[in-house]
């Protein structure tokens, strides 16, 4: 049988020896991020929603309703839907409208083919977008605005309702003059 001291253990532990050159790095945990995945190789056809952030990387077909998390068409990507979100970012092939509630952001290998109505827009050089453009300044002012609208008309008496579009239509008609 072995004897212990033939390992040279003699019941003591020893510290390992310390290098003051060796690097210790900081470990640094964060949060998840929640986000799909579709695939290259995936066809989906159909409508998508959820509450999860979407990565698109294959073919899409339908219409995307994820209005409070971010959808991104990687660059093998190609969706052929109407797109609803809070962000939006395009590296592959987009064929449809967009509606984002923050940001579009068409890096310069995306295309975009359809109307985008957003707060805010960024187009790289080298991107490709085909369609009409509204930039809102905010949900929150432009459905105030809508209210208040709404409210004055409501307010004013049906006598003045005709009378205030037949001078509409002098000042446009004065305007073509």
């Amino acid at each position: 049988m072995l004897q212990p001291s033939e390992y040279g253990y003699n019941g003591k532990s020893t510290p390992p020896a310390s290098n003051p050159n060796t690097f210790t790095p900081v470990k640094t945990v964060s949060a998840p991020v929640e986000q799909a995945t579709i695939g290259r190789t995936l066809v989906i056809k159909g409508e998508l929603s959820g509450s999860e952030a979407l990565y698109i990387d294959g073919r899409v077909e339908g219409k995307i309703s994820l209005p409070d998390n971010r959808v991104t068409i990687g660059r093998n990507g190609s969706v052929q839907a109407n797109i609803t979100a809070r962000e939006v970012v395009v590296m592959g092939k987009v064929s449809g409208n967009i509606e984002c509630s923050d940001r579009v952001d068409i890096r310069s290998e995306g295309s975009v083919t359809g109307d985008v109505s957003t707060i805010r827009i960024s187009v790289e050089d080298g991107a490709i977008l085909k369609g009409g453009i509204e930039v809102r300044s905010s949900d929150r002012k432009q459905n105030q605005s809508q209210s208040q609208a709404k409210a004055a008309e409501a307010k004013a008496p049906e006598t003045q309702k005709p009378d205030a579009a037949k001078a509409a239509a002098a000042h446009a008609a004065a305007a073509h003059a």
